[in-house]
C-alpha cells in the first residue's frame, strides 16, 4: 500500500487536503469520492508527482476551457497525463514531408475532445497529446499549436496556421465551440463526424480490395499465357502447315501485338490517367468528369449517394455547431469533391442570401433525390433543419454500405464469368488447329 495525497473540493466548495492509503491512484480517488468529496488532484507522497494532472484550478499561463473535472473524469485525465510529463519543455522540431493522415487526425480529435470534456486546459491537453506521439508531422503541429495558444491566440487561429491539416470545416467548428464556451462539446461532434467518414472510407476500401487483386493477378495469368505459351503453340502449327482457323488466327494476333507493344500495355494506362488528372485541373474538365462519375454506370448511384450523405452530415454538423448557414454552406461547397454539387450548393448559397430556401435550388440541381428535397424543406419548416440533415446522412450512409455490398456481390459472378470466358477462349483456339491435325492424320492413315 502507498501513501497520497489528495487534493478534493468539500460539499461548501472548500479546498482541502486528505491523506489516503492505497494501491493505486485510482483506489485513492475512489476513496476520497466514497467519502463524499470531489478529488481535483493526486500526488503520491513520495514526491512522483501529479497523477490527475492538470486539474488544480487556475494553472498559470494556460487557457482554460470546460469546467472542473468531475469526478468520473479523473481516471480518463490520468490515463492521458502519464504520457504528457514534461510537457512544459519544448518540442525538438524536424522537417517532415507529407501530409497528416486522416485516421491520425481522426485519433488526435478524439484524444483532444476526451481530454477538453475532462476539464484540462487547451494547452495542457494539447501539451499531453503532443508528448505522447511518435515523431511525426502532427506532432511538431501540436506542439506549435500549444505555443501559439499559451502566447495569448485562440484555438482556431491557431490551427487556422496549419490549413493542409486542419481544413476550413475544422477550424470553423472549432470557432463555434469557443464562441459559444461549449469547445469540448464540438471536438465530440467534430471527432464523430471524422470516425464515421473514416468509417465509410474504410468499408469501400475493404470491398474493393478483393476485385482489384483478382483483375491484377488475372490480367497478369493472361498477358503470360499470350507472352510464352500461345508463341510455342504457334511455332507448331507453322512447322506442321496446319490451317489455322479464324479464331486461332485472331488469338495470333493478340499474343503478336502483346509481345511486340507489350509497354503501350503497361504505360497507356498511366499516361491516360496523367492526361485526365491535367485535364481535370480546368474548369470545364472537371465538371465533366464529375458528371461523368455521377452517371457512371454500377459505381454511380455509389458515388452519388456517398456525396449526398456526406453534403447533409457536414452541413448538419456546422448548423448544429453554431456555425451560420451562408458560412457553412461556403464550407460545405469546398467539402464535397465534386464540380457539380458545389455549383448547386453555390446557388443554395445564393438564394439564401436573397431571402429564399434552400429546398428550391437543390431540387433544380437534378442531383439531390426528391426524398431529400422534401425531408430538408420540411426541416426548414420545423426549424430543426441540423437535425434533419444528419438523418438524411445517416440514411444515406446506409444505403452507400448496401450499395456497396450488393456491387460487390454482382461483382463476384461477373468477374468468375469473365475470366472464363477468356481461359476458354484461349483454349478452344489453341485445340482447334490441333483437331484439324488429328483429323488430317487419321485421313492420311486410312
Amino acid at each position: 500500500m502507498a501513501g497520497f495525497t489528495v487534493e478534493a473540493m468539500d460539499g461548501a466548495g472548500k479546498k482541502i487536503k486528505v491523506d489516503v492509503e492505497a494501491a493505486s491512484a485510482n483506489e485513492a480517488i475512489s476513496k476520497i469520492k466514497g467519502r463524499g468529496f470531489k478529488p481535483v488532484n493526486v500526488k503520491e507522497k513520495t514526491g512522483a508527482g501529479s497523477v490527475l494532472a492538470g486539474a488544480a484550478p487556475g494553472a498559470s499561463g494556460e487557457h482554460k476551457t470546460g469546467t472542473q473535472p468531475a469526478a468520473g473524469h479523473g481516471q480518463v485525465a490520468a490515463a492521458f497525463a502519464g504520457a504528457g510529463q514534461g510537457g512544459g519543455k519544448k518540442a525538438r522540431r524536424s522537417v517532415f514531408m507529407g501530409r497528416v493522415k486522416h485516421k491520425q487526425l481522426t485519433q488526435f480529435t478524439q484524444q483532444l475532445s476526451v481530454l477538453m470534456d475532462a476539464g484540462l486546459p487547451v494547452v495542457r491537453s494539447l501539451k499531453i497529446l503532443a508528448n505522447q506521439m511518435r515523431p511525426s508531422l502532427l506532432k511538431n503541429i501540436a506542439s506549435e499549436v500549444a505555443e501559439d495558444v499559451e502566447t495569448g491566440s485562440s484555438l482556431s487561429e491557431a490551427l487556422n496556421k496549419h490549413p493542409k491539416t486542419f481544413d476550413k470545416l475544422y477550424v470553423n467548428m472549432v470557432k463555434a465551440g469557443e464562441a459559444g464556451g461549449v469547445l469540448d462539446v464540438i471536438l465530440q461532434r467534430l471527432a464523430g463526424f471524422m470516425e464515421r467518414m473514416e468509417a465509410l472510407k474504410r468499408k469501400i476500401i475493404g470491398a474493393s480490395i478483393y476485385p482489384i487483386v483478382v483483375i491484377i493477378i488475372a490480367i497478369g495469368v493472361v498477358l503470360a499465357i499470350m507472352t510464352f505459351i500461345v508463341p510455342k503453340f504457334e511455332d507448331v502449327f507453322k512447322s506442321v502447315k496446319v490451317n489455322m482457323p479464324p479464331m486461332t488466327v485472331a488469338l495470333m494476333g493478340i499474343s503478336n501485338f502483346v509481345k511486340t507493344w507489350w509497354f503501350v500495355l503497361i504505360f497507356a494506362p498511366v499516361i491516360l490517367y496523367f492526361i485526365l488528372k491535367a485535364w481535370g485541373r480546368t474548369k470545364g474538365g472537371r465538371h465533366t468528369i464529375d458528371r461523368f462519375k455521377l452517371h457512371a454506370p454500377l459505381i454511380g448511384p455509389i458515388i452519388k449517394k456517398s456525396i449526398i450523405g456526406r453534403f447533409c452530415r457536414t452541413l448538419g454538423t456546422l448548423l448544429q455547431s453554431g456555425v451560420p448557414i451562408l458560412e457553412a454552406l461556403n464550407i460545405v461547397k469546398n467539402a464535397t469533391g465534386n464540380e457539380v454539387v458545389a455549383s448547386a450548393i453555390a446557388k443554395v448559397h445564393d438564394s439564401i442570401r436573397e431571402g429564399e430556401s434552400i429546398a428550391e435550388p437543390l431540387a433544380q440541381s437534378g442531383v439531390f433525390d426528391d426524398i431529400v428535397i422534401n425531408m430538408i424543406d420540411v426541416g426548414e419548416e420545423t426549424g430543426e433543419l441540423d437535425k434533419m440533415l444528419l438523418k438524411i446522412a445517416d440514411n444515406y450512409d446506409a444505403e452507400v454500405d448496401a450499395a456497396v455490398s450488393a456491387l460487390m456481390s454482382i461483382l463476384e459472378p461477373l468477374l468468375i464469368v469473365g475470366l472464363g470466358f477468356t481461359v476458354g477462349f484461349i483454349v478452344v483456339a489453341l485445340f482447334l488447329p490441333l483437331v484439324s491435325l488429328l483429323q488430317g492424320i487419321g485421313s492420311t492413315k486410312s
